[in-house]
């Protein structure tokens, strides 16, 4: 349903570029095919709030640059409405890029008719925050 509801799909990227390793690619992929499946994990919305505390989380997990960057430089964007509750949610991104399992790392072509409750505790994520 959240992934209808955000008219997300993970095969509906474009093909890396600018990597020539082909093993390097396929992380690649895999972290492009996983993020909406984070957004989802999360429950996070696709506006900018909910963007970049999906970046914070990925960051602190991955250290990719790109992810980094977003996290960093992405709230110069917020409409005020989000730069005021900001503040209030983003202990909660940090503590599950810190303390959740590697979401990344997660099989989820085998999970699908998981609870996403059972998912989250297993993930050890904590409930996520009401942006909406």
């Amino acid at each position: 349903a959240f992934m209808t509801k955000y008219n997300l799909n993970p095969d509906a990227r474009d093909p890396v570029q600018f990597v020539d390793d082909p093993e390097l690619a396929y992380v690649m992929t895999r972290y492009r095919e996983t993020h909406d499946l984070t957004h989802a994990v999360l429950d996070m919305p696709t506006n900018m709030l909910g963007e970049v505390l999906v970046k914070w989380v990925e960051a602190i997990q991955t250290r990719l640059p790109m992810c980094i960057g977003g996290a960093l430089f992405g709230p110069l964007r917020f409409k005020s409405k989000q730069r005021s509750m900001y503040p209030e949610v983003l202990p909660w991104a940090i503590s599950v890029g810190t303390n959740s399992k590697f979401l990344p790392g997660v099989y989820y072509e085998q999970r699908w008719d998981q609870n996403i409750e059972d998912f989250r505790a297993e993930m050890k994520i904590p409930e996520p925050p009401k942006l909406s």
